[in-house]
């Protein structure tokens, strides 16, 4: 399935006769690779030939895997934007990798179905106390236990400084050097292959980060300014070598790194009017090499995940907020910032649960008739949901985490719904334990630029009751301090602690048996249906075979009639996951139930 050596419109490619360099640069008069020797001076300067449609392209017969270059143009040196890896940081040269230089271990992997997928999203720098792909390496063993079978990676393409959550990169196409080698990253796909994990890479095309981001020395063509985003100026994604340097991309990392599917960041802010969107083209691009594509995108549009052959845009997945949000709301009160549209109650949960979304997109117009979005047509597994992801925790001006501002009961049974949904759930790393770790942003820009990072992140907060006071914004922890990153790291040794261990029992155990239970395996819409049991339990009855009682505020009597007919599989509040002996839903709580069998 997999190709050990991929094709480019551009970038450095080694051969047995050198290497081959290509980059679009058009209006450029002359265009040239500088090649560096072992003391950072210039070894050799190759002219490049100028291809219709503003490429420049040539080989450096001398040229070999590891030689280090900048390109030359305009009387400057500049880095390479689609470098496969910048050892020395995204200011500095470039290195020519050999993709084929890897000896790969997962000839025989298969991806789990999207339909059985549960993800486990994960910061590589925050994740482990190494902080590094061959870091996280040592945790797979935990990842297994726990019983999630995919790793999402927070984007990886490289980032100025030593520290981001990575949504500031700017080589798409090269690993972080703060994180290993691009074999390193190639061992750690092969060791999740090997662990039975599919990896999902996040990967970023509304925006580069403010630093080192050199496309526009390049062409300001890569932009068109009639189109804006929250970062600046769109990407021209009609113009062919700018749509071409993004769409690559994905099947770069399938090809080269084996990952099996991407996460598209926030697909709302990618503007495309060509008449087959940048979404639709990168899916069936995707699909071409096997591989999935999940997106980001807060309009909740079903043509952006009905398969391409209904008219849509043929996405596989897409993070559903609205579960968090009530979720969340319901849990906590929160309804400041996004949480206003929210009520917290258990109608909205209900349909959340019934249909994946809450708030079903825009409508369509037809005949001067608003039509709302359905979705109930859409497969279960289409919809990604959590109780907390990286921005959910993150974007709180302390990071706070769930466990943080809720009981252990209630913790406990918001874990064990996202474990039973019958929508693909996804965990952040920590929380199947309850870590006391917060997820704090955090950067690492030049001085000038972090002053602004850090202004601009307190002033977020000023529209919130408890940050209106700018000494109380004061205390938010800068992006800028190393602190504010070691604080993120995740605290392993949590995991020997009775309470702690008990939340991830709790987790694992529903996490298997989702897996191995007949009746929770069969998630077609049709084998399962959401209901009200009095005020606040709600029910999910799989097949009439399993039953899901959930409670998430407590002090309810969810005993009903005909209870003799159910065996009892678990509770969350039995002592051995850290709760109390207590009647059904005396306290928040999550029930899980198989038909009695007839002798």
């Amino acid at each position: 399935m997999f190709k050990s050596f991929s094709t480019r419109s551009q970038g450095a490619d080694p051969f047995e006769d050198g290497v081959h360099y290509r980059t679009w640069a058009p209006g450029k008069a002359e265009v040239a690779v500088v090649v560096y020797d072992a003391a950072g001076g210039v070894a050799r300067a190759v002219p490049l030939r100028a291809e219709e449609g503003g490429y420049f392209s040539g080989t450096d017969e001398g040229g070999v895997a590891g030689d280090f270059y900048k390109y030359r143009f305009e009387g400057k040196e500049w880095p390479d934007p689609a470098s496969r890896f910048n050892p020395t940081g995204v200011h500095g040269p470039a290195q020519v990798i050999d993709p084929r230089g890897y000896e790969w271990q997962d000839e025989n992997w298969s991806a789990p179905p999207l339909a059985e997928l549960v993800i486990y999203e994960l910061h590589v720098g925050a994740f482990t106390p190494e902080g590094s792909f061959r870091g996280v390496i040592e945790k797979l063993d935990h990842l297994v236990r726990l019983g999630v079978n995919a790793i999402e990676l927070m984007p990886i393409a490289d980032f100025p400084g030593e520290r981001n959550w990575g949504y500031d990169g700017v080589l798409v196409y090269a690993p972080a050097r703060v994180y290993g080698t691009p074999n390193d990253f190639r061992a750690l796909v092969d060791a999740a292959h090997g662990h039975g994990l599919a990896v999902i890479l996040d990967v970023v095309y509304n925006h580069l980060g403010p630093d080192g981001n050199y496309l526009g020395v390049y062409s300001r063509e890569y932009f068109n300014s009639a189109d804006k985003t929250p970062w600046g100026d769109a990407f021209n994604f009609e113009l062919e070598p700018v749509r071409n340097f993004f769409l690559e991309n994905p099947g770069y990392w399938r090809r080269e790194y084996h990952i099996d599917g991407v996460r598209l960041d926030a697909t709302h802010a990618i503007v495309d009017s060509s008449d087959q969107h940048f979404l639709a083209e990168a899916a069936e691009r995707m699909h071409s090499l096997g591989g999935l594509i999940t997106i980001e995108d807060e309009r909740n549009e079903p043509e952006l995940i009905r398969p391409a052959r209904c008219g849509g845009y043929g996405v596989d997945a897409i993070w559903a907020d609205d579960f968090h949000h009530v979720v969340r709301v319901m849990l906590t009160g929160a309804r400041e910032g996004y949480f206003r549209a929210y009520q917290g109650t258990t109608a909205e949960l209900v349909t959340t649960l019934r249909d994946g979304w809450l708030l079903h997109g825009k409508g369509r117009v037809r005949q001067d008739e608003i039509v709302p979005n359905e979705c109930t047509e859409l497969p279960p597994e289409r919809f990604i949901v959590c109780i907390s992801n990286h921005d959910q925790i993150g974007n709180q001006a302390f990071g706070s985490r769930l466990s943080q501002k809720v009981s252990p009961a209630t913790l406990r049974a918001a874990s064990a719904l996202l474990c039973l949904v019958p929508y693909t759930p996804l965990i952040f790393m920590g929380d199947e334990w309850a870590t006391t770790a917060p997820f704090q942003f955090f950067t690492d820009h030049e001085p000038e630029l972090g002053r602004k990072v850090t202004e601009g992140r307190r002033e977020e907060f000023s529209g919130f009751e408890a940050f209106r006071d700018p000494s109380k914004r004061a205390q938010i922890p800068d992006p800028q301090a190393v602190e504010t990153f070691l604080r993120s790291k995740l605290r392993w040794n949590e995991l020997d602690l009775p309470a702690h261990r008990g939340v991830f029992r709790l987790c694992s155990e529903l996490l298997h048996l989702r897996r191995e239970l007949p009746e929770l395996r069969d998630r077609r819409r049709e084998n399962w249906a959401v209901s009200r049991l009095g005020d606040e339990v709600v029910e999910i009855n799989f097949g009439d075979a399993c039953l899901v009682q959930v409670d998430l505020v407590g002090g309810h009597d969810g005993r009903r009639d005909g209870d003799r007919d159910w065996v009892l599989l678990l509770s969350t509040n039995e002592p051995r996951f850290g709760g109390e002996a207590a009647l059904p839903f005396a306290l928040p709580e999550v029930r899980l139930l198989r038909k009695r069998k007839c002798d």
